[in-house]
């Protein structure tokens, strides 16, 4: 019987480097596998959301957090990619940017138009000017009902461009990028 430690056998040298030796390349292994699992996760995530960085006056947030797996509410910042037209050519590039603006219109809703104040649902949410910055005269934008899969999108700013314009009218499913929220 054994009384108090236990008896230590001596060690070789070249028995401890083979057990540092393996229990490193096991660490490696397991470090590797986890690096590979997390960028696989990674991907995923990164597939359904985007940071955007809005350099436009027209929302009052410079970055954006983009899920691209959600549908938009109304209230919520919508990103799209712009209807292409010579106005947005001439404002903004043969590639502009996308656009973020925010659901005033839900499909179903009721968009009414007096003067140049839009209404949703008898609610004014943008009033549309007569003129671009650059002089150019702006078609009104659509009235009605907003049809299935579209939205009315407004901003705060009096210069926003948005479905108030002709130019870019209701936007449908097929152009929104993701939904939004300001993280900046």
């Amino acid at each position: 019987m054994w009384r108090g430690a236990l008896p230590v056998f001596p060690m070789r040298r070249a028995d401890i480097f083979a057990r540092s030796a393996t229990a490193r390349r096991l660490a490696l292994l397991a470090g590797l596998g986890a690096g590979a699992l997390g960028l696989t996760a990674l991907s995923g995530f990164a597939g359904s959301h985007a940071l955007m960085i809005n350099v436009s006056p027209s929302l009052p947030f410079w970055a954006i957090w983009t899920s691209r797996d959600e549908l938009p509410q109304r209230g919520d910042i919508i990103l799209f990619a712009p209807p292409a037209s010579p106005l947005l050519q001439k404002h903004f590039g043969t590639r502009p940017q996308p656009f973020g603006k925010i659901v005033s219109g839900m499909p179903g809703d009721l968009v009414t138009r007096e003067d140049r104040t839009f209404h949703v649902n008898g609610r004014p949410v943008a009033t549309a000017k007569l003129k671009s910055r650059l002089g150019e005269p702006l078609a009104l934008g659509p009235t009605g009902k907003v049809p299935e899969n579209c939205y009315f999108v407004t901003t705060p700013h009096k210069d926003g461009f948005d479905s108030r314009y002709g130019a870019i009218g209701w936007i449908c499913r097929e152009r929104i990028l993701g939904t939004g929220r300001p993280i900046l």
